[in-house]
């Protein structure tokens, strides 16, 4: 019998059972059993032994089968609402990122390292919300500020990536913007000047939502999961082991950027 796997999709979000393996359920629901939709994916593979009252997993056993033809089940949808908050980080298992042509790249769990400070960030956040912020904390601390229910605007989990800001993160006046593709370079300056000289803040947001999609070419570091009691860390490779050892997934993230 066919191994079931659990899936914990954040665009959009959605618990899903499913007898395909990760990276043909990443191809799959990226572009369709017909090729007919596209769009980038990104997913955890949850701990099978999971289980919770929140959701139905009795569907995961009734559903989850072989297909008369002999095909495995694609997908069953478990919930589609609140999921994240709703699983535990220690459930989670792997982070997959999926272009929006079908191909799939694992990434691992690794160990969370914090940085020195005295440099600028730019996140970006995928679930539950999605918008662009800027920060003067690292990746740990700045999940704990969003996920802080002492806050009056907080999420109980939150997964988000850094992206690179180059010679703006340290100068973000005069520094050179040079492939940067965020849109309206001259707020995001402002925005990063005002962190470093003048705001009170630790964040402020630059875009309420980004439109272009998941800006893999821009990642830096990786990609995070946490909330006030866990903190997890999935290591983005490096463009020379992209190009080595990941060279497809690679090349079509960069032309999904470019369209």
């Amino acid at each position: 019998m066919a191994e079931k796997h659990l899936y914990l999709s954040l665009i959009p979000q959605a618990l899903i059972a499913s007898m395909l393996e990760p990276e043909a359920f990443g191809s799959y629901y990226a572009v369709g059993s017909k090729a007919h939709v596209k769009g980038e994916a990104i997913f955890f593979e949850v701990d099978p032994a999971f289980r919770s009252d929140d959701f139905p997993f009795h569907l995961m056993d009734e559903r989850c089968i072989t297909q008369p033809d002999g095909a495995p089940k694609r997908s069953v949808y478990l919930s589609i609402y609140r999921v994240l908050s709703r699983i535990p980080v220690s459930a989670l298992g792997s982070l997959y990122l999926v272009t929006n042509d079908g191909k799939t790249l694992e990434l691992p769990r690794s160990v969370y390292l914090p940085e020195p400070g005295g440099r600028l960030h730019l996140y970006q956040e995928f679930c539950p919300i999605t918008p662009m912020v800027a920060s003067r904390s690292d990746p740990h601390d700045f999940c704990n500020a969003i996920t802080d229910p002492s806050h009056t605007v907080h999420v109980p989990r939150l997964v988000f990536s850094e992206l690179r800001l180059g010679a703006l993160a340290t100068d973000p006046e005069n520094g050179a913007a040079d492939d940067l593709p965020y849109p309206n370079l001259a707020h995001l300056r402002d925005v990063l000047y005002e962190l470093k000289y003048n705001d009170t803040k630790p964040s402020k947001l630059v875009l309420k939502q980004v439109k272009e999609g998941v800006l893999y070419r821009m990642v830096q570091g990786g990609f995070y999961v946490g909330d006030q009691t866990d903190f997890a860390f999935y290591r983005f490779p490096d463009i020379e082991e992209l190009e080595n050892r990941h060279r497809g997934w690679w090349r079509s993230a960069l032309v999904t950027a470019l369209e």
